[in-house]
């Protein structure tokens, strides 16, 4: 059992996935026009909410079958499995992670599907930045015993953008974890999302910033903080 294990988000936490879907709108508005880019966003948006994920092939699998004959769907799916995810990491996301893996064992935990998630995190380079520990789920805030018992630790650090993602993991592990919330990304700065959940341990302005975090010395001060609090 290591003493401490950091789990970090990938979507706007370490690489800046509001810039890929830009991308991605230029592109299929720029190649396929304004009408099929408009339906596959209706068809992505509808996937999303019958999932709880982004998934940008399945999208475009049931774009196909209004246009079984059209090869330029080839170019679409090509676009993605090709994209240059590297360049859209966010500035200091690899010295981030160096420097959390001086604390103990940094582990990618991100939601997604099977194919596309895991491809990102590959050629983006975070795949190797932790050797390999990477867990991909539906739901990850619903997956924390499948977590355990895969990276077994004293105490754990959720480095994530989204705040109900930090509230739900919160309130399943408790004293066992102390999240930080990095201000990054569309949901980061939503004002529904921040006033509907309460805050985090520990916040950033962005992920460059956890390299000038003592966060040995921030963990004793919760921990000492909650010794405080309990009667």
């Amino acid at each position: 059992m290591d003493d401490l294990i950091l789990l970090f988000d990938v979507d706007n936490t370490l690489l800046d996935n509001d810039s890929v879907t830009v991308d991605l709108a230029q592109h299929l508005t720029r190649n396929f026009g304004r009408e099929s880019a408009a339906r596959y966003w209706e068809i992505f948006e509808a996937l999303r909410a019958e999932l709880g994920y982004t998934d940008y092939l399945g999208a475009l699998q049931r774009y196909r079958l209004d246009k079984m004959d059209d090869v330029s769907m080839l170019q679409m799916s090509d676009f993605l499995l090709e994209y240059p995810f590297s360049r859209r990491l966010f500035t200091g996301a690899f010295d981030a992670l160096a420097r959390a893996h001086q604390w103990g064992t940094t582990v990618i935990l991100s939601d997604g599907d099977v194919v596309f998630q895991p491809r990102k995190i590959r050629r983006s380079g975070l795949w190797d930045a932790v050797q390999g520990r990477v867990l991909v789920y539906i739901h990850k805030e619903k997956m924390l015993d499948a977590v355990m018992t895969r990276h077994p630790g004293r105490h754990y650090v959720m480095v994530e953008d989204k705040l109900r993602i930090l509230a739900a993991m919160k309130a399943f592990l408790g004293e066992r974890l102390t999240t930080i919330f990095v201000r990054q990304g569309h949901y980061a700065h939503d004002p529904a999302n921040i006033s509907s959940y309460p805050a985090a341990d520990i916040t950033l302005d962005r992920i460059s910033d956890l390299v000038h975090l003592d966060l040995p010395e921030r963990l004793n001060a919760i921990w000492a903080q909650a010794r405080r609090n309990t009667p």
